[in-house]
């Protein structure tokens, strides 16, 4: 029989209420993570932003509170836990639906059930799981029963709800933004997994231990995600006992998570080293040697969020005007780690860390926008010529602003020859083009346009 995301048996009768039920007994064969689960929110692990005395999370988990909520993070965070809390507050059907495979008649029928409970004095908690997948039009169905408070919904996603999810649903709720969890977060789990009654235990019942390098390498390996250790751990345990021994180590960690443990400390020199790796391999055009890095960092658990940002300002640093489309490719790929979130979106980075590594290089959009903030920063550049001034309200041709301005497409070329710098900058020169890919085509016309505005040196 498949279990729902509590554990708990699907088809069997439900309850007319859950709430109220902290003792609710877990199936001992259920996962780890699910075992582990926390039955009360002083339990959770990590969000200490979000739990704080009379937090509106607080509240809603403690049964204080009835608004809506949306519950944004990565994988492996607590956002199911979240939920399993609020699910046992007093008083309160919960109902849980998964936006991968509910469709508009399943919504409509809960809401439906909904309405005659919260008539007969029993409010229901509407949890929906990977909330980004709903369409339109079944969020458009949760609008009137949230804006009613026929349920109060809370909705899990691992994307930007702005882009994901409905202006008036998300108008009409409250907003969270989970954080990846710490090391210091995960090693708490660590720690209850291996010492709590409903956490491991070898066939003799005894408890099991995690020598120093396992547990380094397992830190590595989560990557802020509590169900991912967890899932590791219990894995690890059960390679242990099939060794005949208590004691999980290196090899065992790299071997339960079916992977050599990565060598990467998210929080120390290896990640600062490790993307200075990648860009520096980006720049020197090796594509190879770029996903090399990628990999590394994919597979260490890194926020694709802070690749796609640094692939982003390579294409404008390194890449420039030698290929200007890779930003573009860059940008795409960033959206598309918001939008479709990991592992996919891992062959879009993929892809923009070619097209990066490929491109022709040029660094002089980084170098021209840094020698005009020089200039700037220096004191230098005085008041805006007059003829380039504002003209359009009464009295400013008095002034003679816009006196003897040159419109542009008026002009061979629709080039004006004009100053358009300030005095003690009209001979300065910020962009100079290289002759490294497309830069090449512009460089000529550059130099064309100098030449036509007469500031040919």
């Amino acid at each position: 029989m498949t279990e729902d995301l509590f554990g708990n048996p699907i088809g069997a009768p439900e309850p007319a209420s859950r709430g109220g039920s902290l003792g609710d007994a877990v199936n001992p064969s259920a996962p780890l993570a699910v075992r582990m689960r926390p039955r009360t929110i002083d339990e959770i692990v990590g969000q200490q932003h979000l739990l704080a005395p009379g937090s509106p999370l607080r509240r809603l988990a403690e049964g204080r509170a009835a608004m809506s909520v949306f519950l944004w993070g990565p994988p492996g965070v607590g956002k199911t836990t979240i939920a399993s809390v609020i699910s046992h507050a007093s008083n309160r059907r919960f109902v849980e639906i998964s936006a991968v495979t509910a469709g508009v008649k399943d919504v409509r029928r809960e809401l439906d059930t909904a309405r005659r409970e919260l008539a007969a004095g029993r409010p229901t908690v509407l949890f929906v799981d990977e909330v980004h997948r709903f369409s339109k039009a079944q969020q458009d169905v949760l609008l009137p029963a949230v804006e009613n408070r026929i349920v109060t919904l809370v909705a899990a996603t691992t994307e930007n709800p702005s882009f994901s999810v409905i202006s008036p649903l998300l108008s009409r709720s409250l907003l969270l933004t989970l954080r990846p969890l710490t090391e210091a977060d995960i090693s708490t789990l660590v720690d209850r997994a291996l010492s709590d009654e409903r956490g491991l235990r070898t066939p003799d019942g005894d408890r099991y231990t995690l020598d120093d390098d396992a547990r380094a390498d397992l830190m590595r390996l989560a990557g802020g995600d509590a169900r991912r250790v967890l899932t590791y751990l219990e894995e690890a345990a059960a390679g242990a006992t099939s060794s005949g021994t208590d004691t999980i180590t290196t090899a065992i960690i790299a071997t339960a998570a079916d992977r050599a443990a990565v060598r990467y400390d998210r929080g120390g020199d290896q990640h600062y080293d490790v993307i200075s790796a990648f860009i520096k391999s980006i720049r020197g055009s090796d594509a190879d040697a770029a996903l090399h890095w990628l990999a590394r960092m994919i597979e260490a658990g890194e926020d694709p969020r802070f690749i796609a940002r640094r692939l982003i300002i390579s294409a404008s640093e390194d890449i420039g005007m030698a290929a200007p489309s890779v930003l573009q490719t860059c940008v795409a790929a960033a959206q598309a780690v918001q939008l479709i979130g990991m592992p996919e979106a891992r062959i879009n980075l993929a892809q923009a860390t070619i097209a990066a590594a490929t491109a022709p290089k040029s660094n002089a959009v980084i170098t021209a926008i840094d020698a005009a903030l020089a200039d700037v920063r220096a004191g230098k550049g005085g008041e805006v010529p007059a003829h380039l001034r504002d003209a359009h309200y009464s009295g400013a041709a008095a002034l003679g602003h816009g006196v003897a301005y040159k419109y542009a497409h008026d002009f061979p070329h629709g080039v004006a020859a004009q100053q358009y710098l300030p005095d003690d900058l009209a001979g300065a020169r910020y962009y100079r083009p290289t002759d490294h890919g497309n830069e090449a085509g512009i460089a000529t016309r550059w130099a064309q346009l100098r030449e036509l505005l007469g500031r040919d040196d």
